[in-house]
């Protein structure tokens, strides 16, 4: 007798409890997939000290497959789910399409930026929802520091240092926490002209800062934040994001290079394709975390609306506390349709809250009682030891270096801004440059064979290096791959809505087409630098832009220096211009481009192609 087949999609909290709960009552009596688009599963709540360089990114990622015996890990991220026929189609990280059938379903997809229709924002603000962007945060945090101390212009320099975080919940608190820190630490080294000093700024509507939390937190929150120097600003929000600053409703506007948001999330997109009724775009479960109408059907965590026993009419709060629980009961009420054990609802109790502020301060209340200062800090770290499935020693020992050594302050690049854009639905992952369309493989079914098609490797000049050469690329968006390789498109935004097949973000965001059109050859992208708008079922193709040796791409954040300048017209290109994809006309003043010539006794060998750029290389 084959084994019940269960799909659970998603590792965050709520799929990672759930696996590990089912995998222990089961013991191997049940076929267990996990499927997710990275191989670990990620501890949100350290992640501010990853972007703060307290952590290395491979401490809060524990390994699946090393902790989750007896569950089969596949990498990818659900794009369609079919109830009836009991089935789940992927996509993996290489393109290729894939369906899972399942006897029982987990969803448990998590959530994504939540998006405002605030002018801007989607365009020139970064997240916090993933690794990438936290590996983006502090690089970018770094480079600006490192820019200023070098720069002779005093306004240049305040803008490069000011930092604007908008949202005062958990997140945004503990990023601008940590934040401050780390800005003093680096500035330590690199002491700024004209008696400059790094600045933070935390907005929120609220009057209060995390005001989801007990007011005396909030209190103990507000005065570490006022007395590290960050300005907190309640009752303000936003009115306008711009490539040089943000305007905020009192009329202000601050000069700033960056921009975190941090107001929140909204339940993952996949869930609105489901046809299933949704409470605010969460999709409406029982106690037992069951879909009404399919029982198979299991939904938990952040993307599922479960009712509140202990406050009746009124449903679980987004909080990993609950995610991690959810799981906990969808475990066991998946075994028990299993025949394993008995069901149970969802009741939970709570048990207080910590919020990390950086060094040895912190603010608790375990089980009520509310505690500050260093011993709130403690039991912070002890909360976040005993609660982590992995990686213990190597915290514990990060935690121990970060005390007693300098924090190693140097930036490396592995993430580009265009590669985070804030209104994606996958932030667990980073969007990468890869080969034009017309040369990807194309998708194939399971079992058959991809068919490849070689890469176009043809030289042509390299408007920011005479005489060095790149390999020609397409002008064509990349769908779910925006920019092309050498450009740092900064703070731009999808041009169509790419994920996991859901419905578009919420709020204003770039012009563009609908989800899944194909890209347009030929529509160019106007001299700011942003997407054009196409036509139905279009998506916007991106013209290469070229970089002279003091300037970039466009930029979404940064007015100048290596992230580049959004306010700066690109060169005019036409007919044999930079960024056409021809070699310029040569004469006496430009030399003639490498180009794919045969060698030989006359002719010497072209120049290398060059790689992309990084930033900051001029």
């Amino acid at each position: 007798m084959s084994r019940p087949r269960v799909v659970i999609v998603g590792a965050g909290f709520a799929g990672y409890q759930t696996a590990r709960t089912l995998s222990r009552i089961t013991r191997g009596k049940a076929e267990i997939t996990l499927l997710n688009p990275t191989d670990y599963f990620l501890y949100l709540p350290l992640l501010p000290q990853v972007a703060a360089g307290v952590l290395e990114p491979r401490r809060v990622t524990v390994s699946l497959a090393g902790t989750l015996p007896r569950v089969r890990l596949v990498l990818g991220e659900a794009d369609g789910i079919d109830l009836e026929g009991h089935s789940v189609h992927y996509t993996d990280p290489e393109g290729d399409g894939g369906t899972l059938a399942y006897d029982r379903l987990v969803l448990a997809v998590g959530s994504v930026n939540k998006l405002l229709p605030v002018p801007g924002v989607a365009e020139h603000a970064h997240g916090f929802r993933g690794m990438p962007e936290a590996l983006y945060l502090r690089d970018h945090v770094t480079r600006q520091v490192e820019l200023a101390a070098a720069s002779d212009d005093p306004k240049s320099c305040a803008s490069r240092c000011t930092f604007v975080v908008v949202g005062a919940g958990y997140t945004g608190t503990e990023v601008a926490a940590q934040g401050q820190m780390f800005t003093d630490a680096l500035v330590r080294k690199q002491p700024l002209r004209q008696g400059i000093r790094p600045r933070w700024l935390l907005l929120d509507i609220a009057p209060r800062v995390l005001p989801e939390l007990d007011e005396r937190l909030s209190r103990t929150a507000d005065r570490v934040l006022r007395g590290r120097g960050v300005e907190v600003r309640t009752e303000t929000s936003v009115q306008e994001a711009t490539p040089t600053g943000v305007r905020l409703s009192d009329g202000e506007f601050i000069d700033t290079q960056t921009l975190v948001w941090c107001v929140g999330v909204r339940p993952d997109p996949l869930v609105e394709g489901l046809g299933r009724p949704l409470e605010r775009g969460r999709l409406l479960v029982d106690p037992y975390l069951q879909v009404p109408g399919h029982p198979e059907v299991f939904a938990c965590g952040d993307a599922a609306a479960v009712p509140d026993l202990e406050k009746p009419g009124q449903y679980t709060p987004m909080t990993a506390q609950h995610a991690w629980r959810h799981g906990k009961v969808a475990g066991r009420n998946v075994a028990a349709s299993l025949g394993f054990g008995d069901r149970r609802v969802y009741r939970h109790r709570d048990m207080g809250f910590t919020v990390d502020l950086g060094g040895v301060k912190a603010a608790a209340n375990p089980l009520g009682v509310h505690l500050s200062g260093p011993l709130a800090g403690a039991v912070t770290r002890g909360y976040h030891l005993a609660a982590m499935p992995g990686n213990r020693i190597r915290v514990a020992a990060d935690w121990f270096l970060d005390a007693v050594l300098p924090r190693q302050a140097v930036q490396l690049g592995l993430v580009r801004s265009w590669s985070v854009p804030l209104d994606t639905a996958s932030p667990e992952l980073a969007r990468v440059a890869g080969p034009p369309a017309q040369n990807r493989p194309a998708p194939v079914t399971r079992g058959a064979p991809a068919a490849t098609q070689g890469a176009d490797t043809h030289a042509v000049p390299d408007p920011g290096r005479p005489g060095a050469t790149v390999p020609r690329k397409s002008a064509v968006l990349d769908p779910g791959r925006p920019g092309s390789p050498g450009d740092d498109q900064r703070g731009h935004a999808d041009a169509t809505k790419t994920g996991r097949g859901g419905a578009g973000a919420e709020g204003s965001g770039p012009a563009g087409s609908g989800p899944g059109g194909p890209a347009m050859p030929g529509a160019e992208e106007p001299a700011s630098g942003r997407p054009a708008a196409s036509g139905p079922g279009g998506s916007t193709a991106y013209k290469p832009m070229a970089s002279g040796s003091g300037g970039s791409g466009s930029s979404g954040q940064a007015a100048s220096g290596s992230d580049g300048d959004a306010s700066a017209a690109p060169e005019a290109s036409g007919p044999g211009g930079p960024g056409s994809g021809q070699p310029e006309a040569s004469g006496p003043d430009k030399p003639a481009p490498a180009g794919p010539e045969a060698t030989g006794p006359g002719n010497p060998r072209p120049a290398r192609p060059a790689g992309p750029r990084t930033e900051g290389e001029s």
